[in-house]
C-alpha cells in the first residue's frame, strides 16, 4: 500500500514553512547565535504565571464555551469601547492564527481572491489556498506601506478581502495613518471585507498603530492576541472582533475544530489585560534601536517601528536571501531568508527578540559578510 493516494490534492502544493525549518535546524547547531524566531525573550510575566497556575490547581481545566470565557469577552468588549467607542460581537481564539483560519473558512468560496500585502506573514497566502481562496500578492516595495492604488489596480469582480498587519510580519513597519485609512475607503467603496491582523500592536515605538477600525468599523474584522505582547506564543491565545454576522459563522466552526481556547489561559490572558508591558516596550524599543544602528551603512533597510523584525535586502555580491541566509548559518548564525515571506528572494529578516550581546555577536557576523 502507498499512502500518498491517501493525500488530499489541496494538501499537496503547501510548501514547508521557511521559519519552522530554520527553528529546527537551530536544534542540531551547537549554541547558535539564533535572531530567527519571532518569539519575545522575555518570560511570562510572574503575576500571570501565578494565576494561570491558580486556575490548573482549582481545576479550571475544562472546557469553555466555545466563544470564550464571559468574564474574559466582557473584559475585551470593554477595552475595544474604551479604545474606538466600537461594539463587535466577538469571541476568543486560539492565537490570531487560529483566528484567521476561521476567517478564512468562514468567508471564501472557491476562487474567491484575498489581497495580500508582499512581504506577508508566512501563513497567509497558505490559509488562503487551503480554504480554496486564491491569494493575490500586492507588492509594498521599496517602503512597505500599503498603497491603496496597488490594491486597486489588483481588485477583479472575485476579490472578496484585503488582508492587512500592522506593525507587520517580516518587516516590522507600522502602517500609517493615512495608508490604512485609504485601505479602509477603498474597502468602503469596493464592498471588501478588510481583516486586520493587530498582533503587534502593543509592540509599537514611535507612536500608536492605526487600525481600520476607526476608518470602517462595519467592514473591518480585528484579530488581536496575547502571545507577542505577553509571552504567551505557546498558549494560543487570541479573538476575533467584528461583523455579527461574520463572527457567528466563525464561532460556529471553532465548535468544530479547536471547540475553545485553552481554559487556564484565558483565565491568565484576563490577568494580562491588567499587566503593564510597557517596560518591555521600552526594552524593544532599545533593542531596535541597537540593531538599526549596528547595521546602518552595512545594510539597506526601512527602519521598523513595531514588532522585533529588521527585513534588511540582501547585499548585491550574494545571489539571493537564501545564499546570504547559507552563509550566515556557516557562522552559526540563524536568520530567515526573505522568500520565506515573498514572492521576491532579495532580503532576509532578522528577529531582534534576543539578548543584546547575541544582537551585537549576530550584527558583527552580518557586517562581516556584508564586507565580504
Amino acid at each position: 500500500m502507498t499512502a500518498q493516494r491517501f493525500i488530499a490534492d489541496h494538501v499537496l502544493p503547501l510548501g514547508s514553512s521557511g521559519i519552522r525549518r530554520v527553528f529546527e535546524l537551530a536544534a542540531t547547531l551547537d549554541d547558535p547565535i539564533d535572531l530567527s524566531i519571532g518569539q519575545p525573550d522575555f518570560p511570562v510575566p510572574e503575576n500571570i504565571k501565578e494565576t494561570m497556575c491558580g486556575a490548573i490547581r482549582g481545576d479550571r481545566n475544562s472546557y469553555t464555551p466555545s466563544r470564550g470565557l464571559p468574564a474574559l469577552r466582557e473584559r475585551i468588549a470593554a477595552d475595544l469601547k474604551a479604545e474606538f467607542d466600537w461594539e463587535p460581537d466577538l469571541f476568543v481564539t486560539c492565537g490570531v492564527s487560529g483566528g484567521l483560519l476561521l476567517a478564512l473558512m468562514a468567508c471564501i468560496n472557491p476562487g474567491d481572491e484575498v489581497l495580500i500585502g508582499d512581504p506577508y506573514f508566512v501563513s497567509y497566502k497558505q490559509l488562503v489556498r487551503l480554504v480554496g481562496g486564491v491569494p493575490v500578492l500586492v507588492d509594498l516595495y521599496e517602503d512597505f506601506q500599503a498603497r491603496p492604488d496597488r490594491f486597486e489596480a489588483a481588485i477583479t469582480d472575485k476579490t472578496k478581502i484585503i488582508l492587512l498587519c500592522s506593525p507587520g510580519n517580516p518587516t516590522g513597519v507600522v502602517q500609517s495613518a493615512q495608508s490604512i485609512q485609504a485601505v479602509a475607503e477603498l474597502a468602503q467603496r469596493r464592498d471588501l471585507l478588510l481583516i486586520s491582523d493587530e498582533i503587534y500592536t502593543k509592540l509599537s515605538y514611535d507612536g500608536p498603530s492605526s487600525s481600520p477600525v476607526r476608518f470602517a468599523p462595519e467592514r473591518t474584522l480585528l484579530l488581536r492576541g496575547f502571545g507577542k505582547s505577553h509571552a504567551l506564543t505557546g498558549l494560543r491565545l487570541g479573538y476575533a472582533a467584528g461583523p455579527e454576522e461574520i463572527i457567528a459563522q466563525m464561532a460556529k466552526l471553532q465548535q468544530y475544530t479547536f471547540v475553545c481556547a485553552p481554559h487556564p489561559g484565558q483565565v491568565g490572558a484576563l490577568e494580562a489585560m491588567d499587566t503593564d508591558v510597557s517596560h518591555q516596550v521600552d526594552r524593544y524599543r532599545a533593542k531596535r534601536d541597537l540593531i538599526c544602528a549596528e547595521l546602518k551603512g552595512a545594510f539597506d533597510f526601512v527602519r521598523p517601528s513595531g514588532g522585533f523584525y529588521l527585513f534588511p535586502k540582501v547585499p548585491k555580491q550574494y545571489a539571493s536571501g537564501n545564499a546570504f541566509v547559507d552563509a550566515a548559518i556557516e557562522r552559526n548564525l540563524l536568520i530567515i531568508p526573505g522568500d520565506a515571506f515573498s514572492e521576491r528572494d532579495t532580503h532576509f529578516r532578522i528577529s531582534y527578540a534576543a539578548p543584546d550581546d547575541r544582537l551585537r555577536q549576530g550584527c558583527e557576523i552580518l557586517r562581516d559578510l556584508a564586507a565580504g
